[in-house]
């Protein structure tokens, strides 16, 4: 402490120095500005000059065009040389000079490693070129335009619309620390947000550039992130309206300039007040110097105001037609810029866009009408023409269309007006007089007044938008949105940019304190020793302007007299500052204008209109006679602002409407002429110094905006104009005073992860700081060069490039001995490799050899052998040929001595058989001659005996009385042909036997005979041939031998014709064939090529049409859930909303009795005691259950009360039934007898009836035998399945006739034992005098009640029971009837079955059928009669059912009217105690116990429990009880989601057991398609009289809900852990080091005890799947959790990864790579590999592969397009410009690579969206699960009171 106090005391001498005025000084901080990197102490460059003396430094050198040129060195530099010599980039060799002065050396260039990083400040040399660098590289080459510079955000406007400020970018940077995510005014945003939120303190945002920049926007987006984040505290909308305010102030002070489309021509801070809870309650703003002379003028390519202009553009509409506007080219005011369009904007639209904001805002239509008729009128103002009268005077000519039209728009006088734009009014101090004024005077004072109206309007629209952004409730906080121009110097600088310039020095010299209190802060906060941090302050410049007889106070004092000019007052700055201040400068040729050494840049003043601008007078009488208007916004526009009315027409607080007299007041113009005294220039002071105080009681964050180019092209970098602007708005001011102490900031495990390789293994302690000292000492000489924090460790600049470069040496030598050890190697295997291959081929060439000779031996030896058998061959070859041919020789011979005589005998031989032949021919010709002539002769006969017939049967068939005849008994005569035909048959029998016996005997006679006839014909004819014939025969034979050669030669000819023919046909046959073949194959190769094309075609096209289809019902089903849950989310609103009323209207505390019977019933009534609510209304438990704390201790204190009484009731009660227990033991032997005789009837009665069902026992046993007799002996005829049918009827019967028997005696003994029960309880209510006493044991009577109802339940039961006894007889004697009906039906069945077997069996076919289709007949009839009765009493009983509900409601509504006091306290449907069961007297079922069940019993017995008291209420068929549990089940499930909706496990329990309760409804619905799987006995558990469908959709609903609960009440487990787990936690240690990071600190990614792991989030999952696992979760409803749970870790970790730069490397990759392989293990591990998981991964995969892949050449780009196909074009974009190399052996992306990526995913047809929506859910589906647990065996545990449950 003792030590600092020399330097306390230098510190303020230097401080008191500074404040002198000193040339030397502002050169000396100039120069320290220019060298930051040299430091304070001399001898700063001794690193730079050892970087240099080391060969191939890269370095900056001036440029003219560039500004900074990077160059390299190629000779080492020596002390002393006065020039470098260097190589520029493109190869260029350069001799540089140094300044023999200074010596001054070149700045060094960063490592690559550094350049585009996201903090300046983390750059190892921190200067200009640096700077403008690591600017333009995030800028032109990574589409990057934000960047941090320490506090300050720089915002370069990149002139293109970018997809960064979507909900979904506001939500990612939602609660996350400023250095975690990538720059961007969204971070900016939410640090201010939270820093308030956290310190309690309010805050500033400070918006600053040049017009163009991109200042409003900035300042609408962060005001825009506020109203999305923070939202509003009521339904009010502010955030909305604080939003629209912003269209509004644009449309009226924003304005087309050279530099900007969209300019704002004035100042403003916008405060965003906050309640306690941080929500938007209200906002004000305050505006600064308003540029009024851009109303009169505008130059080339500027534009008026954009209202003037969308005014123009909406003259058309209706409500503007009164305003007389054309187009802007019309109008002097709007046309002087010659360019009245900006591209791409509509006017029209704007206007809308504009009105609808005041309308969001509050002014209602008649306001907004009335402020574009003061707008239009200033336009018509513009166009009056004023013409010269004279030299000195001037005149309107009368009847001026333009002057008419503002007049009466304003609504003043022609004459008054016309005449004061003329003339001005001067006041003496006795008399006034009115002076014309000439031309010039005259517009003048007409642009005065227009700028005056214009200025008011303003001001007034202003107010009002205050006033609607205004809240009732008390502000807490506030954020301020500082949106003012930055540094401008122009061509010719006038007073306003005096005044902005201004107020830049102020906001210039707050920021320089900011930066260095900030800085002081951090070394204090370090406990590390400094120094004062010499930075350049800006008070001298201040000063010259502000203090006393300073430029203002001058130009004030100027004004106040009578002839001041700008030239005078020139003249006085001149004396005053020029030789006083070195800050104060004159023209050398111009005595009409100043210069001001501002912090930026040398400004040059104009003088000219300084005094005009600074008085910004006005006509007086103008004023009044605009304030005499019957304009009654006009005349409110000059009011006081106190009497102004409310934009909405409400009265004002002070009372009834104002109007200002015509008449001028004495009062007001003194005051109006004071307020006329206060000057421009006072005015801005005064309230630049209320901005500067606000500003300096906040937290202020700084967003400065830069202009790339003056030509508004996208993404274009001007470096001249970027270094202007950063000079002027600060940033390089930031950079110096950061390099002036220890710019570089490393906590000590970063240091320790990032410079590890550079330990050795003895030097790692376990103590971090001390390991990082110890290296530190070893690896920097000089320990001024870093310092040890109690955190941190700071170095100063140049030190991290210099450890960076030591690094990089030790893992290039690390690299090089990998390198050579590897190669040695695979040298050594290639060697070892080569050895090896040289033995195996020697070894194979001397075995080939081997192999050679000995198959040479073979080849010898087998050639010897060959020539033997060859000869052998030779000499027997040609011994066997002259032996074959002397075999021939002889065959030859032998053969044709054998043909010789083969021909003699078969001559001879075909001689006789000639001979034959010929004589045999010439007798069949002879007979064949004989018998044409007989035949002949016989049909010439016949036909004419035929003619003769047809003749009479012609002649018959004319005539009509034959056919009549003929007719007659045509019938008779077919049944007599019929019987003749049988006859005839019969004789024919007869006949035909007698036939065959003369057959037989004519047949041997005939063969007797004709063996005759040959005989004596043979005879006969050799007599005729031996006698007569020889000759002829020889002549004959001679002639057939001649037809029998030419005959075989014709057959020769036939044949060799037919063969050549056959072959031919053959040859063509087979062509053809081929061809057909041929054409065959094509055409099914065609077809077939077809048919895969169209079966590919098809299934292509199907499988489009399944996806289409599969999309279309997710996203029907997701519209469907999301709408869902939009009507859970009104649900839960109109519940709160309920219960807010509810407290509202909640009774003074006190003790209200409850009717005894009332709280019995319902708790008899009510199926859940703790959760269930009533079906219309709410209980008045549950109103009783919101009050105060107060009456609940009241409440408690009563319970115990009437704990206690209770307890002593029951006592009494117990004693009672003692008592009750002993009389009736005593009864029970007085009553034995007549139970006994009573018994005795029962089992008469019983014996009787068994007596019976045996007879009819027997009976359908003899019928059944009947049935079978005759069907056996009727087996084969048919119609026999009729019969079978009806034994199986039969059979059913008897088996229901024996079920309703054990019914009947099952019924019997319950009513003996409830008649026994009925007569005990009447006679010990006669005979015990203890009941007496019941109404006595409490003054309530409760138990009396009671008793009561259980006696009526007991007569009720008793009735039921009777009745059903009665209704069983009945149904006895119906089966009775049945029966008997059978056996008569058996009898005809038997009678027909007689009838037909009598029958022929084509009659006995026709007669089954006949009978078959007349008794379908019958039944079909019986049938439709049932049908009728059923549906007339269907519709008598809903005729009864409306009518019984009409007297329901009109009985309720009587009731409710008797007792409206009570409707809190009781039900709203009254509960009929009487009419209940005694086993079903309400279900009162824990719901918090069922909770706890599914623990240690079989998962989902909650639901099988309450589908089991629903099966018990659809067994008595009580609809209203089956109604009243589900809606019960509902609203408690609901209920307890509310309230325990972030529990995970109550969620998947309740949804397990919801799905469960689902699945039970359908598997026992009854409807087939759920009991497939259902066995015998479930099937037998079926719900028998309702249908649940409706039920079930809406549990179906329900489940969804729970399901989305879930899903979100994961996902907020989930999300704190994602990105740290799978993006900064290192699984793999040591790929990835940290960069050297900037004064925005991330979060460090080395684990400590609060970082979360992978581990993390794989135990969480595995706790999600354990905990759905023990609660039976169906595993396909789990499959879809885990697909949701996939897909928020996928989409999250993406969405951080696209929106931070520092993890998109290759080492992150791989560990991204790695942590999803863990996630896909885990996946295995559970067998849900199929479930979808790992797709929904997909793109996060393809992101990590696309960070580890090669980006260089074409075919690397073919390979990420193909790669990628799950990311986007503009997310594949955003990761290779992301992408940042860690190590210096890693190659950033070139801008020509990403092009070449665009260019070829030109084509995708996806959304733009750049991150992916973390909100999606999927849409859920429940696929039945039937359940294989029988009901009957399930065990209930007894605590859960549903006794009335029975197994059956």
């Amino acid at each position: 402490m003792e030590d600092t106090k020399p330097e306390e005391t230098n510190v303020e001498e230097q401080k008191d120095e500074e404040n002198k005025i000193c040339p030397e000084k502002l050169e000396e901080a100039k120069l320290k500005a220019k060298y930051p990197h040299l430091g304070n102490k001399p001898g700063g460059s001794d690193l730079l000059r050892k970087r240099l003396q080391k060969g191939y430094a890269r370095v900056w050198i001036p440029d003219v065009e560039e500004v900074w040129k990077s160059a390299e060195l190629t000779k080492d530099y020596r002390h002393g040389d006065g020039v470098l010599q260097l190589q520029l980039e493109d190869g260029k060799e350069l001799e540089y000079k140094l300044d023999p002065k200074t010596n001054n050396l070149p700045h060094l260039r960063n490592p690559d490693i550094l350049v585009g990083e996201n903090d300046l400040t983390a750059l190892s040399y921190l200067h200009e070129p640096a700077v403008l660098h690591n600017l333009k590289v995030r800028f032109m080459d990574s589409k990057l335009i934000y960047t941090y510079c320490g506090i300050v955000l720089v915002a370069i406007n990149p002139y293109e619309t970018l997809p960064i400020y979507g909900t979904d970018i506001i939500n990612a940077y939602s609660g996350q620390n400023m250095g975690d995510m990538d720059p961007h005014i969204f971070a900016v945003a939410e640090e201010a947000y939270k820093q308030m939120a956290r310190d309690e303190r309010n805050q500033s945002i400070i918006v600053s550039g040049e017009s163009g920049a991109g200042k409003t926007v900035s300042a609408k987006y962060a005001m825009r992130y506020f109203a999305t984040v923070s939202g509003s505290a009521s339904e009010a909308n502010v955030e909305e309206k604080v939003l629209a305010s912003n269209p509004i102030m644009e449309s009226i002070g924003n304005a087309k300039t050279t530099r900007n489309d969209n300019s704002s021509r004035f100042g403003k801070y916008i405060e965003i007040g906050f309640d306690k809870k941080y929500h938007i309650i209200g906002a004000n703003m305050r505006t600064y110097l308003l540029e009024k002379s851009r109303v009169v003028f505008q130059a080339d390519e500027e534009r008026n105001y954009h209202i003037f202009y969308q005014l123009c553009a909406s003259g058309h509409l209706p409500e503007f037609k009164a305003l007389k506007l054309g187009k802007a080219d019309d109008f002097h005011y709007t046309k002087q810029g010659r360019n009245p369009v900006i591209d791409g904007i509509d006017d029209a639209k704007e206007m809308s866009t504009t009105r609808n904001a005041f309308t969001l805002l509050g002014v209602n239509e008649s306001y907004q009408l009335g402020l574009f008729q003061i707008l239009a009128s200033i336009l018509h103002l513009g166009n009056v023409e004023v013409k010269d009268r004279d030299s000195d005077s001037s005149i309107i000519p009368p009847n001026n269309g333009h002057l008419s039209v503002f007049c009466e728009l304003m609504g003043v006088t022609y004459q008054d007006m016309s005449h004061w734009l003329c003339h001005k009014k001067l006041k003496t101090a006795t008399e006034t007089y009115i002076k014309p004024i000439p031309k010039l005077q005259a517009i003048n004072a007409r642009d005065a007044l227009a700028k005056h109206i214009y200025a008011k309007l303003f001001n007034w629209i202003v107010d009002h938008v205050n006033k609607a952004l205004h809240s009732s409730v008390k502000q807490h906080s506030f954020i301020g949105v500082l949106d003012i121009y930055g540094f401008e110097t122009f061509e010719i600088n006038s007073f306003e940019q005096f005044c902005i310039n201004y107020a830049n020095e102020k906001l210039q010299q707050q920021f320089n304190m900011h930066v260095f209190k900030l800085e002081q802060e951090e070394y204090m906060r370090e406990q590390i020793p400094w120094t004062l941090i010499d930075f350049y302050d800006n008070q001298p410049c201040i000063n010259l302007i502000e203090a006393k007889m300073g430029i203002l106070d001058l130009l004030d004092e100027e004004c106040k007299m009578p002839k001041g000019s700008d030239d005078s007052w020139a003249q006085k700055l001149y004396n005053t500052h020029l030789k006083t201040c070195a800050l104060f400068e004159k023209p050398r040729m111009s005595n009409k204008a100043f210069i001001i050494q501002h912090f930026a840049d040398k400004v040059e003043y104009q003088c000219d209109g300084f005094l005009e601008k600074n008085k910004d007078t006005v006509n007086e009488e103008q004023i009044h006679v605009l304030k005499a208007s019957k304009f009654d916004l006009l005349v409110e526009l000059f009011q006081d602002e106190e009497k102004a009315r409310s934009p909405t027409g409400a009265v004002p607080a002070t009372g009834g409407r104002t109007r200002l007299s015509v008449k001028p007041d004495k009062n007001k113009g003194g005051q109006a002429s004071k307020e006329h005294k206060k000057t421009v220039g006072l005015q801005f002071r005064n309230s630049l110094q209320l901005l500067m105080e606000t500003l300096n009681a906040t937290t202020p964050h700084y967003v400065r905006c830069i202009k790339p180019n003056d030509y508004k092209y996208g993404f274009t970098f001007d470096p001249k104009r970027a270094v202007q602007q950063l000079r002027a708005c600060g940033v390089l001011e930031t950079i110096r005073i950061s390099a002036a102490g220890f710019p570089s900031r490393w906590t000590y495990q970063e240091f320790f992860s990032r410079y590890r390789v550079l330990m050795k293994q003895k030097d790692v302690l376990t103590d971090r700081k001390m390991t990082c000292k110890n290296v530190l000492e070893k690896l920097v000489q000089d320990q001024d060069k870093y310092q040890f924090g109690k955190t941190k460790i700071f170095f100063r600049a140049g030190q991290v490039a210099y450890l960076e470069k030591l690094r990089a040496d030790k893992l290039r030598a690390a690299c090089i001995r990998i390198q050579k050890t590897i190669r040695c190697w695979l040298a050594r295997k290639k060697y070892l490799r080569m050895k090896h291959a040289a033995t195996t081929i020697q070894r194979y060439v001397r075995g080939y050899q081997a192999r050679c000779l000995a198959k040479f031996l073979r080849r010898t030896r087998a050639a010897i052998v060959i020539q033997k058998y060859q000869r052998m061959y030779v000499q027997r070859t040609c011994y066997k040929r002259k032996q074959a041919a002397a075999l021939v020789m002889q065959c030859i011979l032998r053969a044709y001595m054998a043909r010789q005589l083969y021909k003699a005998l078969l001559r001879e031989h075909k001689t006789i058989i000639i001979q034959k032949m010929v004589r045999g021919w010439l007798a069949r010709q002879w007979y064949k001659r004989t018998l044409k002539a007989i035949v002949y002769l016989q049909c010439c006969i016949r036909r004419m005996r035929a003619k003769r017939e047809l003749k009479k049967l012609k002649i018959e068939a004319r005539s009509v009385e034959h056919f009549k005849k003929l007719n007659i008994g045509m019938e008779n005569k077919i049944m007599q042909l019929q019987r003749r035909i049988d006859d005839q048959n019969k004789d024919n029998r007869a006949l035909s036997e007698r036939l065959n016996s003369l057959e037989n005997s004519h047949a041997a006679e005939s063969e007797r005979l004709r063996v005759e006839l040959t005989r004596l014909r043979g005879a006969e004819e050799d007599a005729k041939n031996n006698a007569n014939k020889v000759t002829s025969l020889l002549e004959e034979l001679e002639r057939l031998r001649k037809d029998l050669q030419n005959t075989q030669k014709e057959k020769k000819a036939i044949e060799d014709w037919a063969k050549t023919y056959q072959e031919e046909m053959e040859k063509v046959l087979l062509e053809q064939n081929h061809l057909l073949k041929n054409e065959k194959n094509d055409l099914n190769r065609l077809i077939q090529e077809q048919g895969q094309q169209w079966t590919e075609k098809m299934q292509r096209a199907l499988k489009e049409e399944t996806q289409q289809l599969e999309y279309d019902l997710n996203e029907e089903r997701s519209r469907y859930q999301n709408l869902l849950t939009e009507h859970l989310r009104l649900e839960e609103k109109y519940d709160d909303l309920k219960e807010e009323i509810t407290f509202a209207n909640v009774p003074k505390p006190g003790h209200r009795r409850t009717d005894s019977t009332h709280s019995s019933n319902e708790s008899e009534y009510t199926y859940n005691s703790e959760f269930a609510e009533s079906e219309e209304g709410t209980r008045g438990g549950e109103v009783r259950a919101i009050l105060d704390m107060s009456l609940f201790l009241k409440l408690q204190k009563r319970v115990s009360e009437l704990e206690q009484e209770k307890q002593s009731l029951q006592n009494e009660l117990d004693r009672r039934e003692e008592q009750f227990q002993r009389a009736r033991a005593r009864d029970d032997e007085e009553h034995k007898k007549a139970r006994s005789a009573e018994l005795e009837y029962e089992s008469l009665k019983r014996q009787e009836l068994e007596s019976e069902n045996k007879k009819l026992k027997h009976d359908l046993n003899e019928m059944r035998q009947s049935l079978r007799g005759s069907a056996e002996a009727g087996s084969a005829a048919p119609g026999s399945p009729a019969y079978t049918v009806l034994l199986d009827q039969l059979n059913a019967s008897n088996e229901e006739l024996e079920v309703r028997k054990e019914e009947v005696l099952i019924l019997r003994s319950q009513l003996v034992s409830q008649r026994e029960a009925m007569q005990h309880k009447v006679r010990n209510k006669t005979s015990h005098s203890y009941i007496k006493y019941i109404p006595d044991l409490n003054e309530d009577g409760e138990l009396w009640l009671v008793y009561e109802g259980l006696k009526e339940t007991n007569r009720l039961l008793e009735s039921q029971l009777q009745a059903q006894r009665r209704s069983h007889e009945n149904e006895v004697e119906v089966l009775r009837g049945e029966l008997q009906s059978v056996k008569e039906d058996n009898n005809r069945q038997q009678q027909l079955l007689a009838q037909n077997l009598q029958l022929p069996p084509e009659a006995r076919i026709e007669a089954s059928l006949q009978h078959e289709i007349t008794r379908l007949t019958n039944e079909n009839l019986d049938l439709m009669e049932q049908l009728e009765k059923q549906d007339k009493t269907v519709r008598k009983l809903k005729k009864q059912l409306k009518v019984f509900a009409k007297k329901i409601n009109d009985l309720e509504g009587g009731q409710m009217d008797v007792s409206p006091g009570q409707t809190t306290d009781e039900p709203v449907h009254p509960v009929n105690i009487p009419r209940r069961e005694k086993d079903f007297q309400g279900i009162s079922i824990p719901f918090n116990y069922l909770f706890n069940l599914n623990l240690n019993l079989i998962p989902g017995l909650p639901a099988y429990v309450l589908f089991m008291c629903l099966r018990h209420a659809d067994y008595i068929n009580d609809d209203q009880k089956v109604r009243s549990l589900l809606t019960s089940i509902i609203n408690s499930i609901k209920k307890i989601l509310k309230k325990r909706g972030d529990d995970f496990e109550t969620v998947s329990f309740w949804l397990s057991n919801t799905c469960r309760f689902l699945h039970c409804l359908k598997q026992y619905s009854g409807d087939e398609q759920f009991m497939k799987h259902n066995t015998s006995k479930q099937n037998d558990h079926c719900l028998s009289n309702f249908d649940l469908a409706e039920y079930r959709q809406v549990l179906s609903d329900l489940a969804i809900q729970i399901y989305q609960q879930l899903i979100k009440c994961m996902e907020n487990i989930l999300q704190p852990m994602i990105v740290s787990g799978m993006l900064e936690h290192e699984t793999i240690q040591g790929v990835s080091g940290v960069k050297p990071t900037g004064l925005r600190k991330r979060t460090s990614s080395i684990a400590d005890e609060g970082t979360y792991t992978l581990d993390s989030i794989i135990r969480q999952l595995n706790s999600f799947h354990s905990i759905m696992c023990q609660h039976g979760t169906d595993p396909e409803l789990i499959k879809q959790v885990v697909k949701q749970q996939f897909y928020i870790i996928g989409a999250v970790t993406l969405n951080n990864l696209l929106l931070r730069k520092d993890m998109c490397s290759w080492s992150k990759g791989m560990q991204i790579r790695y942590n999803v392989s863990q996630l896909e293990e885990w996946l295995r591990d559970k067998n849900l590999m199929t479930c979808g998981a790992k797709e929904t991964l997909e793109p996060l995969i393809q992101a990590a592969q696309l960070l580890q892949v090669k980006k260089k050449t074409d075919e690397d780009a073919e390979a990420i397009c193909s790669m990628c196909n799950s990311l986007s074009t503009a997310q594949i974009v955003k990761v290779l410009n992301l992408y940042t190399p860690v190590n210096a052996f890693e190659e950033r992306v070139s801008v020509l690579f990403i092009r070449t990526i665009q260019t070829r995913l030109r084509d995708r047809k996806e959304s733009p969206q750049l991150l992916m929506d973390t909100k999606v859910i999927y849409p859920v589906t429940f696929p039945f699960n039937p359940s294989s647990l029988a009901l009957e065996t399930i065990q209930i545990p007894s605590s859960l009171n549903v006794g009335f449950l029975t197994r059956v």
